[in-house]
């Protein structure tokens, strides 16, 4: 679901002027926060600099490609200034989806299919997850009350309609346009206006610091560190990665004649060394961003600043995720809370697979990123019905609860494998051999039943089903696409 393809593979050429940009972009950041300071100039010139600069990179990257990246905000601006705020919102995610899918499509089918390469609908994801954030936050803001919106909705909730110069540097500024992360629209303007700081320090501090000047806290600690875990997770990838790609699952005869737990122990080993190109793509982003001053989110109890404000990945976190949600929560940060606010908090009926589908059609047209979040519904489902009806009866001891944590950890860890394979590979058929062959749709099978066994509650002396239909149309679709497989193979 949260998997943002920067479509970045770091052996082809064009990837060559993503990395020599991004380290421009590096230094560069570092003169727009110490030159362009917001004490030193006016909001006007740092939109001017950061937009300029962020069609210059996309120019030089993508050609003429990037016009495309002005086109889907010029039209979506159009929206927003002369429809109706009742609906503005819902025609700029319906175009700004829309023109990106329309991209994707082209690129994919009419160009390079199964070029895997740096493109220009990499960037078009990230311009459409601001554009329909800031719709969203535009509608919530002046059309709603106080008291109807939630906490989190009225601190994103925007007061006033974006000039063309600030929507046009939220959404192309140099710090993002090539990687993201994503960030909201009051944040990006405080970041510009220089207001950010000051709204931390108040948080941080309970109180305004009086007639004291309170001083810019430094990313220079943050930043380094940063880029030191790039070099590692680079050097992980280009080393390992080679030595045990995902491909060989699929391609080499001789793995699906090994025994089960050889099978999962190459796979797990193969998408360990594969995680690391795109910790490195999205903690460089990060650390782009924080050079230039932006992402700062208060301080740690020991006093040092804390850079993690448009964070898009919790390495350990993910590593070590006891559960399928924990995993998700702590990869592809910004991209899960864009799915959160404008899909899951707002869709009035399934909001799990609407925000799995609009995940599947924002990645691409490919058919495994489809398989993948599809399967994602069903594992979703059985890790919640899990947690909800076993996790109660480990946390009595110590012991218990580590022995669940182990299990859980090594589920999950399978799981995430498991359903990850289509969205590597892309094409369907090659996704389907792979589940038939190396495990015999093992994983499907067992979420099916998990949930089926555990989607009944005993309430007052009753036994209530929850979501059966739905769930036992999943499992027929799933029996029905087993059986075809098998009369493949006949």
């Amino acid at each position: 679901m949260l998997i943002y393809c920067t479509s970045i593979v770091l052996t082809q050429p064009l990837t060559v002027n993503f990395v020599v940009c991004q380290l421009f972009v590096l230094f560069t950041a570092c003169w727009f926060r110490l030159y362009l300071h917001p004490s030193k100039t006016s909001p006007f010139i740092r939109h001017v600099v950061a937009t300029l600069l962020g069609f210059y990179l996309a120019l030089f990257c993508f050609g003429w490609y990037a016009l495309h990246f002005l086109v889907q905000s010029g039209l979506t601006y159009g929206i927003m200034i002369f429809t109706g705020l009742e609906h503005m919102h819902r025609y700029s995610f319906v175009v700004a989806l829309g023109y990106l899918m329309l991209c994707q499509i082209t690129r994919v089918y009419v160009f390079d299919y199964g070029m895997y390469s740096a493109d220009f609908t990499g960037p078009m994801m990230v311009i459409t997850q601001k554009i329909t954030s800031l719709a969203f936050e535009i509608h919530d803001g002046l059309t709603k009350k106080e008291e109807h919106l939630k906490p989190s909705q009225k601190y994103l909730a925007v007061r006033k309609m974006p000039s063309l110069l600030e929507y046009l540097s939220y959404n192309c500024n140099f710090l993002g346009i090539l990687a993201g992360p994503t960030c909201s629209y009051n944040d990006y303007i405080a970041f510009i206006e220089g207001t950010g700081y000051q709204h931390k320090h108040l948080e941080s501090n309970g109180k305004e610091n009086g007639k004291c000047k309170q001083s810019d806290p430094s990313p220079k600690r943050d930043v380094i560190l940063k880029m030191s875990t790039c070099s590692l997770c680079l050097l992980v990838y280009l080393t390992f990665y080679r030595i045990c790609p995902v491909d060989r699952v699929i391609q080499d005869p001789y793995f699906t004649s090994q025994p089960f737990y050889l099978r999962v122990l190459y796979l797990y080993l193969s998408m360990l060394s594969l995680r690391p190109k795109y910790y490195f793509v999205w903690t460089l982003a990060d650390a782009i961003n924080n050079a230039a001053g932006f992402g700062f989110n208060g301080y740690n109890k020991d006093g040092t600043p804390k850079w993690d404000m448009i964070s898009n990945l919790r390495i350990l976190d993910i590593e070590f995720a006891t559960s399928f949600k924990s995993f998700l929560d702590n990869w592809n940060i910004q991209t899960a809370l864009w799915l959160k606010r404008v899909c899951y908090e707002r869709c009035p009926y399934h909001p799990t697979a609407a925000t799995f589908l609009l995940s599947a059609m924002w990645h691409g047209v490919y058919p495994g990123y489809y398989l993948t979040f599809v399967s994602g519904i069903g594992v979703t489902l059985a890790a919640r019905a899990v947690r909800h009806n076993v996790r109660q009866h480990f946390l009595g001891s110590s012991t218990h609860k580590l022995i669940y944590d182990v299990i859980t950890w090594a589920s999950t860890q399978i799981a995430i494998c498991y359903t990850v394979v289509p969205f590597v590979v892309l094409a369907v058929g090659p996704s389907l051999r792979f589940y038939w062959e190396y495990s015999w749709f093992i994983v499907h099978y067992n979420c099916l039943l998990i949930v089926l066994c555990l989607s009944f509650t005993y309430t007052k002396g009753k036994l209530r089903g929850r979501g059966i239909k739905t769930i036992l149309n999943l499992g027929l679709k799933a029996l029905s696409i087993s059986v075809s497989i098998l009369n493949v193979h006949k």
